[in-house]
């Protein structure tokens, strides 16, 4: 199957986005915070600069730690100074509720490439959409992995936020929170740019496209493989 969806890479461990870049399989990488804790980052900037050596021709996205405006514009600075390609993330919101557009604004504005993150609504969309600088551009990460984690369809959202974000030049729509392979194909029936994967479902991928009767056939081998390690035997009457 041909999809026109850029993949991205999620994840703050070098050795993982090594191999995923060795495989060819992705255009650019995303980390969050959160990411980063996981992956026991202790020193974020010389993470940065180490990924962007690394990758220095592909996009990837540093996000901000502050959550006070005046303090995320300094970051962000930082960070967009680490590479040609690197894509500040800074959240739609803050823990408060309160919009980061003035920031976002500002930092377009300024040059700056925003990945504007943690967005769930549409309306949440069209804020973003509207604070990025039409000259300079910026990806709008929709959380459809999150809004899916409610119980609501995120598809009708994909679909209304493609159309906001393809309203400005240079605005890409960033399907985040990935679930599935499965997730893929949706968001770029949705017209989603990029996907963001982590390398746990990136490693699925050569499963793409393999007929379902053989699906079948493989899991049950592999229940067969799992039963003679175990060595397991259930007791039955002669």
């Amino acid at each position: 199957m041909q999809l026109n969806v850029k993949v991205y890479s999620d994840g703050a461990e070098l050795s993982a986005m090594k191999q995923v870049a060795a495989q060819g399989v992705v255009q650019g990488f995303t980390t969050n915070p959160s990411l980063m804790k996981a992956a026991g980052i202790t020193d974020y900037l010389a993470f940065a600069k180490e990924a962007v050596a690394t990758f220095p021709d592909q996009s990837i996205s540093f996000e901000v730690f502050a959550n006070q405006p005046d303090q995320m514009l300094k970051e962000a600075q930082v960070l967009a100074q680490l590479g040609q390609h690197v894509a500040v993330k800074v959240p739609i919101i803050r823990a408060t509720g309160e919009d980061n557009t003035a920031v976002i604004t500002k930092l377009s504005q300024a040059g700056v490439q925003v990945n504007v993150t943690a967005i769930t609504t549409l309306d949440q969309v069209k804020l973003a959409v509207a604070a990025l600088d039409e000259k300079t551009g910026g990806i709008v990460s929709v959380f459809a992995g999150r809004v899916a984690d409610t119980g609501v369809d995120p598809l009708p959202l994909m679909r209304a936020a493609a159309k906001v974000c393809h309203t400005k030049a240079g605005v890409e729509l960033l399907w985040a929170s990935t679930r599935e392979v499965f997730n893929i194909v949706q968001a770029d029936q949705t017209g989603c740019d990029i996907i963001t994967v982590p390398p746990k479902i990136l490693a699925k991928l050569p499963k793409f496209g393999k007929d379902a009767f053989q699906v079948s056939v493989d899991t049950v081998k592999t229940f067969d493989a799992d039963i003679a390690k175990l060595g397991f035997t259930i007791p039955t009457a002669d």
